[in-house]
């Protein structure tokens, strides 16, 4: 009897219900095989990502490898280029310690050069002062060889007489009495010369001879036929000295000369 409901049992399953577990069976093979297809492409895209990946480590590696490299080639260039400084600052401080010694040898040769300089220029001036002090004591003895003393026209012996201009420079200098050059032509009117005034009458330039009148302290003085570096004297009020009037120079109606008056001016004694 079991048999029989077992069989009755297989003969009362529905189709539809065979076509579900046919429809499940394909289904199952189908998500199979999707799942096998979908494991399947994980599988590539993760080869993939892996050798991406280690194409990239290896660029990097490559990279890091060319960068160890180059530092390396950079060490050792700067270790030779430290080494070119070193030596260029050892060169550098010897070329310094040369140049100070060198400067302080040419100061010091400078500084004796100087000093002989300067004494050659002292000794050099020494001499040239010393020469031109000969050379002015000699013009001084010569000049003063040149200066005579003379009797004036009066008897009473004159000073030093100047016979040009040069001379009477050199009675200045020496301050003993008060000068007065001076030119005078031959003219109606008295010319004024110091503290006297001097008219020129005549002239013999041939024979160096002249006249002339003197107006002193409202006195009229007349010098007649004189002659040149000859001294001629006269008087005035408050002079104990003679004054005295040389002329150097006589020309047709023209002479050249001076007037010597004495410094102090004090009342003569009769």
């Amino acid at each position: 009897m079991s048999e029989f409901q077992e069989s009755s049992s297989q003969a009362a399953v529905p189709r539809w219900v065979s076509l579900a577990v046919a429809v499940l069976a394909v289904a199952s093979l189908v998500g199979i095989g999707v799942g096998f297809s979908a494991l399947s492409q994980s599988k590539s895209t993760e080869q993939n990502i892996q050798a991406s990946l280690k194409q990239q480590n290896d660029a990097l590696l490559q990279r890091l490898s060319k960068t160890d490299d180059q530092n390396q080639q950079l060490q050792s260039d700067l270790k030779v280029v430290t080494d070119k400084l070193n030596v260029t600052q050892e060169e550098l401080d010897r070329a310094r310690k040369q140049s100070k010694a060198t400067g302080a040898g040419y100061n010091k040769k400078f500084s004796d050069i100087n000093s002989q300089l300067g004494t050659k220029a002292n000794v050099d001036d020494l001499n040239k002062v010393s020469g031109d002090v000969s050379g002015v004591k000699n013009d001084l003895d010569e000049t003063k060889g040149k200066l005579d003393r003379a009797t004036g026209d009066m008897g009473v012996m004159s000073g030093l007489i100047a016979r040009n201009h040069d001379d009477l420079e050199e009675l200045k200098r020496r301050g003993d009495r008060n000068y007065y050059e001076f030119t005078i032509n031959k003219a109606k009117t008295p010319q004024h010369v110091g503290p006297v005034a001097i008219s020129l009458n005549k002239t013999d330039q041939r024979r160096s001879k002249y006249t002339i009148t003197v107006m002193a302290d409202d006195k009229t003085i007349e010098k007649k036929d004189k002659s040149t570096n000859e001294p001629l004297q006269f008087y005035m009020s408050r002079a104990a000295q003679p004054y005295e009037l040389v002329v150097n120079e006589v020309k047709k109606d023209l002479i050249v000369g001076y007037l010597a008056t004495p410094k102090v001016q004090q009342t003569r004694s009769n």
